[in-house]
């Protein structure tokens, strides 16, 4: 009896680690990825339910923004954050290790958009990614948002620096969660952001 008990104790680990495993390679949209230690120009975020999103970077159009991004996620800085604020037909926000809105890493970083000097010619549509900031121009720290529809009465003033290409579903998923004001009622929580390799 004992042999058996300890026999499905170690089955019944296996399978719980087993599946608290990130998902380092596989295919989402008709696109295969896999995780890797170099910095690229592709970053999967893979939520704590699994889902997962991946986003294209353009640092021909926002250089300082995606370094900045780039090192944020080599640092494992957005492991485990929330996206604090969602707005349905609008946007999802995060990168805040504070989980309201109010915090940032350690650096700001100079605003790429028109208003600040900058040519940003990115749209705010659907599936693009900005940089959210205060009302100070060049205040953008780690907090960005995705759009979930158009918002280009955004563009000439906040710095867009790359755009969603798989995973569209669970942007989707993350914009129409339950919220109390802007704050979803359950965590939509990181589990991991990583750079990715991809074949299309």
């Amino acid at each position: 009896m004992k042999k058996k008990i300890i026999v499905l104790t170690s089955l019944f680990l296996i399978l719980i680690l087993g599946g608290c495993g990130a998902k380092t390679e596989g295919e989402i949209d008709n696109m295969k990825f896999k995780e890797t230690e170099e910095i690229t120009n592709y970053v999967k975020i893979e939520m704590t339910t699994g889902d997962l999103m991946i986003l294209e970077l353009y640092p021909n159009i926002a250089p300082i923004t995606v370094e900045n991004f780039q090192k944020l996620v080599s640092e494992k800085f957005y492991d485990n954050l929330i996206f604090h604020r969602v707005i349905e037909d609008f946007m999802i926000q995060g990168g805040d290790p504070q989980g309201t809105g109010m915090g940032g890493s350690n650096n700001t970083i100079k605003g790429e958009f028109e208003s600040n000097g900058v040519a940003n010619n990115l749209k705010h549509e659907r599936g693009v990614i900005s940089m959210a900031r205060s009302q100070i121009k060049d205040s953008a720290s780690s907090q960005f948002f995705i759009c979930h529809k158009d918002a280009s009465y955004l563009d000439g003033d906040y710095a867009a620096f790359g755009k969603l290409i798989a995973g569209f579903d669970t942007l989707d998923k993350i914009a129409t969660t339950k919220v109390n004001g802007e704050k979803p009622v359950t965590d939509q929580k990181m589990k991991t952001v990583r750079f990715v390799t991809i074949e299309k």
